[in-house]
């Protein structure tokens, strides 16, 4: 993986000028269907962040994609892409992305799900504008064929929402029942505690959190970058975040303060802080060295993702690029402990990749809304 070049603007504030966009019809119900549409296995997990951050460095620098030919095609108004778009959360924002009418490329890793998933929203919500195209988001090789086909056929995209995502923990789903915690105390983080025994939080599934949850964002939106250049709308990057997030929950006072000073980070300096957290946790100190404790490894890549998107914000002043809290959405990320649908939880990634070019950028929305993470 390539590192973006560090731009010599400097870090703009976050406006709030946002224009009303139309948000998609409600769902029919045949299309509530699709929140039960099965999970697709995990890729094999690897060993160490590490490791994927030395082989991503060793990966060739993004070769220069060179004009093709595209007489048959007719004139495309915007294109999206979407990670993690056969299940959940995903699957929602390629429904309402698809009813504005935008061209959607529904991504997944397992082919006959992401097909499926298409095929129902082809069908049952009569979406025509929407195709799929297998991405693993921890394969570089994956990435690059995903953009190439995007170049050869459309040569450009417009809209790239980063949504795949894993919790990275290992819960015992009928303890977790018996608990019966109320959402107020789930997104208070006083369930920490009552989730001791419930909840195990191994280094191995740290490693694919953050391998997942930053790196694979990294990776996805660094190898259509070149892509997004092309947008002739101006590119929105919309990233899926967390209230874990939020700075107020790391305990680590002298950490939370640098976070916050988003331009005094780039990725080297994320990368680092991933490997300190990962070294505290096989040391067994997460506590004692002031990282999050509750659903640590996810919490502490939401936070990359966040500081990631203010870099990006930055660096790349003619898009729009922001982070989005869906809610405490009923998913299986969550164990399915979450209040509102996915189709109130997908409006606020939908809004952000409809934003006009005078909308805000390197911003921390909750739902469709402006908030406050760092």
């Amino acid at each position: 993986m390539r590192h973006i070049g560090v731009g010599a603007s400097a870090s703009s504030p976050c406006t709030v000028r946002v224009r009303p966009c139309g948000l998609a019809p409600p769902l029919s119900p045949s299309c509530v269907q699709l929140q039960q549409l099965v999970t697709f296995p995990a890729t094999p997990l690897e060993r160490h962040a590490r490791t994927a951050v030395r082989t991503t460095r060793a990966s060739p620098p993004h070769r220069r994609l060179d004009p093709v030919s595209r007489e048959h095609e007719t004139k495309l108004e915007r294109l999206a892409v979407v990670t993690g778009g056969n299940r959940g959360i995903g699957l929602e924002v390629c429904r309402q992305l698809a009813a504005q009418g935008i061209m959607v490329i529904l991504t997944a890793r397992d082919e006959k799900r992401g097909k499926d998933a298409v095929e129902f929203l082809r069908h049952e919500c009569n979406l025509s504008n929407i195709i799929y195209r297998p991405l693993d988001v921890l394969d570089d090789d994956s990435v690059a064929s995903l953009a190439q086909h995007i170049e050869s056929r459309y040569g450009k995209l417009d809209i790239l929402v980063n949504n795949a995502g894993v919790g990275g923990v290992v819960v015992d789903q009928d303890g977790m029942r018996a608990l019966n915690i109320d959402p107020h105390t789930w997104l208070s983080g006083a369930a920490a505690n009552l989730l001791e025994g419930v909840v195990l939080q191994t280094y191995d599934g740290a490693v694919k959190c953050l391998n997942t949850n930053y790196y694979g964002i990294r990776r996805v939106t660094e190898g259509l970058l070149p892509l997004l250049k092309q947008s002739s709308s101006g590119a929105r990057i919309v990233n899926t975040t967390s209230l874990r997030s939020e700075l107020k929950r790391m305990p680590n006072k002298k950490l939370r303060e640098e976070l916050r000073d988003a331009g005094s980070w780039d990725e080297q300096r994320i990368e680092a802080m991933l490997d300190e957290f990962l070294e505290a946790l096989r040391r067994g100190r997460l506590e004692e060295e002031g990282w999050p404790t509750m659903l640590p490894a996810y919490s502490v890549s939401k936070m990359a993702v966040n500081l990631y998107t203010r870099i990006l914000a930055r660096r790349l002043p003619e898009m729009r690029v922001n982070c989005v809290h869906p809610g405490f959405v009923r998913t299986e990320i969550n164990w399915n402990t979450g209040v509102i649908t996915t189709e109130e939880g997908a409006r606020g990634a939908v809004k952000l990749a409809l934003l006009p070019h005078d909308g805000p950028t390197g911003c921390y929305f909750h739902q469709t809304e402006l908030g406050i993470a760092w």
